[in-house]
């Protein structure tokens, strides 16, 4: 018998996998944010272009937070990846409920601040590199026992 529900040891590694991706798109811009803020703002601009862009930008967001609270669950720290992952939903639903003018508002104040910008790209770099941990070192889904 497992621990986790039969579910979650059936679709377990592919929430992971999904999760570790998750986490390296995380980091990758990340470090993208740290080295070239310009770079990350021209990619923000395009897809706050279009009330399309920015509500498929906030779809793949969105995504992404319930792929990190689903594979969680064989994770080394799943409360803490539930929460990373909760806090990507709710960036994905306040930009899309604030819309694309607001949006754009907001891009351009943090445009006047770099320091922002390289802050919320470290955060960004900090919070992938924990996920690409916590994934990669969790525990088995299928075993009652440790290794």
């Amino acid at each position: 018998m497992t621990d986790a529900p039969s579910w979650a040891a059936r679709i377990g590694p592919t929430l992971r996998m999904a999760a570790l991706l998750v986490a390296l798109f995380t980091v990758v811009v990340g470090v993208v944010g740290v080295v070239s803020p310009a770079s990350a703002t021209a990619v923000r601009r395009q897809y706050f272009a279009t009330p399309t862009g920015l509500y498929t930008a906030g779809a793949v967001r969105l995504a992404m937070g319930l792929v990190v609270i689903l594979g969680a669950t064989g994770s080394r720290a799943p409360k803490t990846l539930r929460l990373l992952g909760a806090l990507m939903c709710m960036q994905a639903l306040s930009a899309t409920i604030l819309g694309p003018a607001r949006a754009r508002t907001v891009l351009e104040w943090e445009i006047m601040h770099p320091a922002l910008l390289r802050v919320g790209a470290i955060v960004a770099l900090a919070s992938g590199v924990f996920m690409v941990f916590a994934v990669t070192t969790g525990r088995p889904m299928a075993s009652g026992s440790r290794s």
